[in-house]
């Protein structure tokens, strides 16, 4: 389905029947330069016991790609649009990546709408000097070189090396989402990600329940990072997902589906 907001055409699934059962919606949040099929297995194992919605972001999948920057705020507000418009809030966001960034500053501006945290493969700090440089060199380089820049700067450490040497089909299934994903949307993306704030003060405050997964064998976001998360968020669920590289909800999505599901059924059904 799409979508009229914030001056963007956003693209959106939104399915299960699960409001007999579940009282709370789980909203996907992908990372980047994805798009909402890096959830596929999850919407399918989970729409039977509760609803769920999963959207393209600004300058990804089916989404339109507007200049950037993009400030997770602005994403965010994105969000909260959408959460508006279905009337679905409030959710369980569970973000991967970049899409914990989001969630992270979903949560300082609109905390009442956020039932829940699943905090995949992500981190609260913000970019160290030169990790906002590469992010612009990255920008710079796919505006002149086009998505195939982006592919070869994240794609070799994107899955595990058992993933890369066993599962060819699914390797290639994620190289070619992030070559489809717009010029614009990578750069604004990126862009946006090296202008976001330390949320780490965050972490103390939460009070919902929260969900962290992260692939033992993460080599964009190591699972320290993950580990450190769950020793500063009171009463933290922490899962760390043997053979799982960067993209554990597709590269062990059924270990990923059970923990969802035990942690939903556990603190969102009726």
């Amino acid at each position: 389905m799409e979508i009229q907001i914030n001056n963007l055409r956003m693209f959106f699934l939104d399915e299960g029947s699960g409001e007999k059962t579940a009282r709370v919606p789980l909203l996907f949040v992908h990372g980047f330069p994805l798009n909402h099929e890096i959830w596929s297995s999850q919407i399918q194992a989970l729409r039977t016991t509760h609803r769920v919605i999963a959207p393209d972001l600004r300058g990804h999948g089916k989404s339109e790609a507007p200049p950037g920057p993009y400030k997770m705020e602005q994403m965010a507000d994105d969000l909260k649009a959408l959460i508006d418009a279905r009337r679905c809030g409030p959710v369980m966001m569970i973000g991967h990546s970049m899409g914990g960034y989001i969630t992270f500053a979903f949560l300082r501006r609109y905390p009442k709408l956020v039932a829940g945290l699943g905090l995949v493969c992500t981190r609260p700090g913000a970019d160290a000097p030169e990790g906002k440089t590469n992010r612009e060199n990255l920008a710079l380089r796919v505006e002149k070189e086009g998505s195939i820049a982006a592919v070869d700067a994240m794609f070799p450490k994107m899955l595990s090396p058992t993933t890369y040497g066993e599962q060819l089909e699914l390797s290639d299934g994620i190289r070619q989402m992030m070559l489809a994903t717009p010029v614009a949307g990578i750069a604004g993306a990126s862009r946006g990600m090296a202008l976001r704030v330390d949320s780490s003060d965050l972490l103390p405050t939460i009070k919902v329940p929260t969900l962290i997964i992260t692939g033992a064998n993460d080599q964009l976001i190591s699972p320290k990072e993950s580990e450190n998360m769950a020793k500063q968020i009171p009463n933290a669920t922490l899962h760390i997902i043997p053979g799982a590289g960067h993209l554990p909800s597709v590269e062990k999505a059924g270990e990923v589906n059970r923990v969802l599901r035990e942690f939903a059924i556990k603190n969102f059904t009726a």
